[in-house]
């Protein structure tokens, strides 16, 4: 099983590499764009030791996590949406610093990086804490609600990851205008959210008390 888990990971893994190279030199029209292997980084090498980590510690979590075919057919759409976030805003921030529209400057990438680990930081949390961090929206056999650690905070910590990670991207990239694209991942994630919870309430037994114990889903006192 690990043989094969392996295998699906590094084709994922190489395939993921492929496409983001290509996203961000293709646009930027060179090789030589820092911010952009400095991405590169701050992506992959994270990504390779959470791999390793889950591979010998928890195989199955693996699993979950390279399955992306969803069910529902609302977060179908949200994927289409977030696809589309994504292209126009990595093709623009390669443009932004091929043509020099408006690139920022370097300490920003750097402080974006850092916001950035912080984000993989607690996405990594949530991988140790929660064994049912599927990434497709359903309900798992014998699935129990999880309300310990960052779940006891708040209801959808990883999606707090994603967002600080995801909106970090552009201004790791250089692009404002890049960033403003990003910010479009606000409205897709709360879609997904108010179509996860719809789900978990009915499916999943203790849910609507959780929800009650735990008020806020993304930001405490916020959101």
């Amino acid at each position: 099983m690990k043989k094969e888990l392996l295998k699906q990971a590094l084709i994922k893994v190489i395939s993921g590499f492929i496409l983001l190279c290509l996203l961000i030199f293709m646009p930027a029209g060179t090789f030589s764009y820092f911010q952009g292997w400095l991405l590169i980084c701050v992506l992959f090498i994270p990504m390779f030791i959470m791999g390793i980590y889950l591979l010998n510690n928890n195989p199955e979590l693996l699993r979950k996590r390279l399955n992306s075919k969803e069910e529902e057919s609302e977060q179908k759409a949200v994927i289409v949406f977030s696809g589309l976030m994504f292209l126009c805003s990595f093709v623009v921030c390669g443009l932004n610093y091929r043509f020099r529209w408006h690139v920022l400057p370097i300490f920003i990438s750097v402080i974006a990086s850092i916001i950035f680990l912080i984000g993989y930081s607690l996405y990594f949390e949530c991988m140790k804490e929660n064994d049912y961090l599927s990434r497709t929206v359903e309900v798992q056999d014998n699935q129990k609600v999880i309300d310990t650690g960052l779940y006891g905070i708040i209801r959808h910590p990883m999606y707090l990851s994603t967002l600080l990670m995801f909106l970090s991207i552009p201004l790791i990239l250089g692009s404002l205008i890049g960033f403003i694209i990003m910010l479009a991942y606000i409205p897709i994630i709360s879609l997904r959210i108010s179509n996860e919870e719809k789900v978990l309430e009915e499916g999943l037994d203790g849910y609507k008390e959780y929800k009650l114990k735990v008020r806020y889903k993304i930001i405490p006192y916020i959101w």
